[in-house]
Parts: structure tokens; C-alpha cells; sequence
């Protein structure tokens, strides 16, 4: 079995502190696939947090969940302001409403699995989202839609393609992250709304 390590087992002299900024400022740096950037990350936190602090970041690690990254430091109204760095998205319904069943499914995943990973067939995302289109909504064209929703989200970082599994994602823990616990509890109240502008989405499109 690999030893994935432990930062203890690093030298000081063998700390790569370029090697875990750049992949920090590619995207999310998660413990399971980037082992070697994790490691070094585990000894680097304070070196990393100071060294993003000039370019207007700041670093989330979750040690529990085992994913890094980097987001745009709150503006202070008394501090001159900086260039943003990490892009702002905005994000249509469909794909905020993807983003939030994902959530949802996350926390009842991890209410009665023990796995960390929850996978998810193409097939599986459009049944989730399917609840919430309309009737008169063409089937092919519910489809194409749907995997363009799908491609957005895994461009954000909250899916990853499971390798060597066509059509099957892995939803990344970071997604935990960006919908917090409070807008979750208020999510089955948010479902009717979510519906009815949905339908009214699709149906202006036909």
C-alpha cells in the first residue's frame, strides 16, 4: 500500500512553497488526487496565508473534508482595493439549481454512508433535476440543456469527471464550502419557487 505520508515526514529543505501556490491559484487542491501538493501544504499553511495575503486572497483548508483553495479576501472600505485574482461567477437558475440539489444530496449521502465519495451517473442528474421542469419540455432537448448545466458545474470545480467511467461524476466536498449549512436548511422551503421559475424558464424557451 502507498504511504501517502505525512507533512512530518518533510524536511524543512525539501518544502516546496511554489510548488502549492501555483496549484492553489489552478483551482482546488484536494488531498485524495494532488497527495504531494497536500503534503507540503500541511507544513506550508502559514507561509501560503501570508504569501496570498498580498495579491488580495485568502486560504480555506478543510482538513476534515481534505480540499484547499483560494478566494478573494473581503473588500475593506478603509484599504485601497486590490485586483481580483479569483473570478466572480455568476450563475444562471439552472445552474444554481443543480449547485443546490447536488448540496442536498451531498447531506443526505454523508447522513447515511460512510464512503467520502458520492458518485453520480449522467443519468442520475437529470432524474434529480427532472422533478423540477416542465411537462411540456421536449425530452431530447431536456437533455442537451441539462448536460450543458452539467459542463458548467464541472468547470466550476463542484464535479469531477470518475476516470475511466464515462458519464459518471464525482461531486466535490468543496461544494460544501460555497452552499453553506444555513442556505441548506432553508432549501426545502426555497423548492416551490425553485419549480415554478423553472417551468416558466422552459416554457418561455419553447
Amino acid at each position: 500500500m502507498q504511504d501517502t505520508g505525512s507533512s512530518a515526514a518533510l524536511s524543512r529543505s525539501d518544502l516546496d512553497l511554489p510548488l502549492v501556490v501555483v496549484a492553489l491559484m489552478k483551482g482546488v487542491v484536494y488531498r485524495d488526487s494532488h497527495e504531494k501538493v497536500w503534503r507540503h501544504l500541511q507544513q506550508l499553511q502559514p507561509q501560503v496565508r501570508d504569501y496570498v495575503t498580498v495579491m488580495g486572497l485568502t486560504l480555506h483548508v478543510d482538513e476534515a473534508e481534505g480540499y484547499a483553495f483560494l478566494r478573494s479576501r473581503p473588500e475593506d472600505p478603509d484599504e485601497p482595493s486590490t485586483p481580483r485574482l479569483v473570478a466572480r461567477h455568476t450563475l444562471s437558475f439552472p445552474v444554481s439549481l443543480l449547485l443546490a440539489l447536488l448540496r442536498k444530496k451531498l447531506a443526505e449521502f454523508d447522513a447515511t454512508n460512510a464512503d467520502s465519495r458520492l458518485v453520480l451517473t449522467r443519468d442520475q442528474i437529470v432524474e434529480m433535476v427532472r422533478v423540477f421542469v416542465s411537462q411540456r419540455t421536449n425530452e431530447a432537448r431536456l437533455v442537451d440543456q441539462i448536460d450543458g448545466h452539467i459542463t458548467r458545474v464541472v468547470t466550476l470545480g463542484f464535479l469531477r469527471r470518475a476516470n475511466g467511467q464515462e458519464s459518471t461524476y464525482i461531486v466535490s466536498r468543496v461544494l460544501k464550502a460555497f452552499v453553506d449549512a444555513q442556505w441548506l436548511a432553508d432549501f426545502d422551503q426555497r423548492l416551490g419557487g425553485y419549480a415554478d421559475q423553472l417551468s416558466r424558464t422552459n416554457g418561455s424557451d419553447e
